[in-house]
């Protein structure tokens, strides 16, 4: 592989994968949820992944590995949990590819309405060109990630610019006060409806972009400074940009648009609320424009997503959960079958599963799979006492259990309808496990690391059945449930750090990293001299 991508190219993967399709719809949605109090929403939102960013920025300091998200549980607590860890998030990837080419689509339909059939799925042509998309995407990754940084960081520069001006002229040309105080107050629908915005709300599904980073922490230049950099600037740069949006967004709502209240605040139109804003004010050629830059940014999301879960499968198949054909490279560095497995995947999603089950599996697959991080930033304090580390997580034991529940507490209230699709997930996983088990040997999986996932998983499901978010039987109210939910984490958190792998182990699966460093890297540019700085 080659360590190409500075610090402009990763920043720029991260708010590519950040400012996606969410970004036209996602003020709508949070406020629906929450009401003025969705600005509290985004808040907590960008706090909660700034410090789950920052567990993975020290991991990155000393393990830039290739698809890090399924990678690094396997140093900190092996095989079953890398495997668990790498499926879910895999699956999450697929689903996102898919979500943003869909968004590309929608927003094409003014234009190509055949793409649609009468039932507003897919039509059969219009699955065609999604698939077409996918091999578009698959295409562009295969050039290599030199080439795919600098497609995507020109493409970012649009999905920068014109969210900014649109809440910039939205925010300058109508503005309501009184928006913030009535129609139920700021926070019309109490915790709930700020919590509902958090997970559901579209602030959650926005902001774990910034993952794209870690998995392609195998390619970055400079690892140990850059990656950590990225991470904070490109959440830093997306919550302003998100921020403005919901402060215009809020504000420049008339009375016809609110007398229902905010849960029954619609719109109509292809683009969404915030180009029917701009509407309303005559800022046509803010229309014009979105028109345009929703398909780009969309387009640059899918391609960020495509490129990403390509290093995801890499890494599964070095964890032995994928077959051992996925972690070829090709002559330019790129993981290449994993590419075309991840691209049938992606298709098949597609045809088998309606738009909104692929929805559903999207978020909570994506951050279950996060929860590793927070336990695994104190197990390498354990492990790799002396490693120099450019970046140090400050108040590691507190922070790192903190990101835990915040993470734990994002899955809850998904609600318990969004866990089952989960729990499908996890199955299937389950499934592959054992096969994989059969083949190779039961006793060559680190069962007794990965047992405090069952307590999680079975904790997390049971008080999501109990609650009362999306489905849940409400027996357990809002407030009683965070504590809960919160006991159980900080205690299954204890638990899985006490499991992590014994310093034997551990040395092993670096001895083996190490081995397959040495005859994947290659940079010419910076030579032998540069690529041994990445040894452990």
């Amino acid at each position: 592989m080659q360590r190409s991508i500075g610090l402009l190219g990763l920043t720029f993967v991260a708010i590519s994968g950040i400012l996606g399709s969410g970004w036209l719809f996602a003020p709508l949605l949070a406020a629906q949820a929450a009401g003025p109090s969705a600005l509290i929403a985004w808040l907590i939102g960008g706090i909660s992944m700034l410090l789950l960013a920052a567990t993975f920025a020290e991991i990155a300091t000393i393990l830039p590995v290739a698809g890090g998200i399924g990678r690094v549980p396997h140093f900190s607590h092996g095989s079953v949990v890398s495997m668990t860890m790498g499926w879910t998030a895999w699956v999450g990837y697929n689903t996102a590819a898919a979500i943003e080419v869909e968004a590309v689509l929608r927003y094409s339909k003014g234009m190509a309405p055949w793409l649609y059939a009468p039932d507003s799925n897919l039509s059969a042509v219009g699955l065609a060109v999604a698939c077409l998309l996918l091999l578009i995407f698959t295409v562009v990754n295969a050039f290599g990630v030199r080439f795919f940084a600098r497609v995507n960081t020109a493409l970012t520069w649009v999905k920068i610019i014109v969210p900014l001006s649109l809440a910039a002229v939205i925010l300058t040309s109508e503005f309501r006060i009184s928006n913030f105080s009535e129609y139920g107050g700021f926070a019309p629908e109490g915790l709930k409806g700020i919590l509902s915005a958090i997970s559901t709300g579209g602030v959650i599904f926005a902001l774990i972009g910034f993952r794209h980073v870690i998995d392609l922490a195998g390619e970055a230049k400079n690892p140990k400074v850059n990656i950590p950099l990225a991470l904070v600037l490109s959440l830093m740069i997306c919550l302003i940009i998100y921020g403005g949006l919901q402060l215009a967004f809020l504000g420049a709502l008339d009375h016809s648009q609110l007398q229902k209240g905010w849960p029954e605040l619609h719109f109509s139109g292809e683009l969404g609320p915030l180009a029917a804003l701009a509407t309303a004010i005559g800022a046509l050629w803010v229309v014009s424009i979105l028109d345009t830059s929703a398909r780009i940014s969309s387009f640059a999301s899918a391609l960020v997503s495509v490129g990403s879960n390509a290093r995801l499968g890499l890494a599964m198949a070095q964890n032995g959960l994928f077959p051992k054909f996925m972690e070829t490279l090709s002559n330019r560095g790129v993981p290449l079958f994993s590419l075309l497995v991840n691209f049938a995947v992606a298709s098949l999603f597609f045809v088998a599963l309606p738009f909104k089950e692929i929805l559903a599996l999207n978020t909570s697959s994506i951050v279950f799979s996060f929860v590793v991080g927070p336990v695994a930033v104190l197990a390498f304090r354990r492990l790799l006492p002396e490693a120099p580390r450019a970046f140090v997580l400050p108040a590691a034991p507190i922070t790192s259990c903190m990101a835990f529940i915040i993470a734990s507490l994002i899955i809850y209230w998904s609600g318990w309808d969004t866990m089952l699709h989960l729990s499908i997930c996890l199955l299937l996983g389950l499934i592959l496990l054992v096969y994989r088990g059969s083949k190779l040997g039961f006793e060559t999986l680190d069962w007794r690391e990965a047992r405090w996932l069952a307590p999680f998983i079975i904790g997390l499901f049971t008080l999501s059945y109990l609650g009362s978010f999306g489905g849940g039987t409400g027996v357990i109210p809002v407030g009683p449930d965070i504590v809960a939910v919160s006991l159980l984490s900080g205690a299954v958190f204890v638990y899985a750090f006490r499991s992590r792998l014994n310093k034997e182990k551990f040395d092993y699966y670096i001895a083996e990293e190490e081995l397959d460093e040495f005859s994947e890297y290659d940079d010419p540019e910076d030579g032998p001299a540069e690529r041994s700085e990445f040894r452990f």
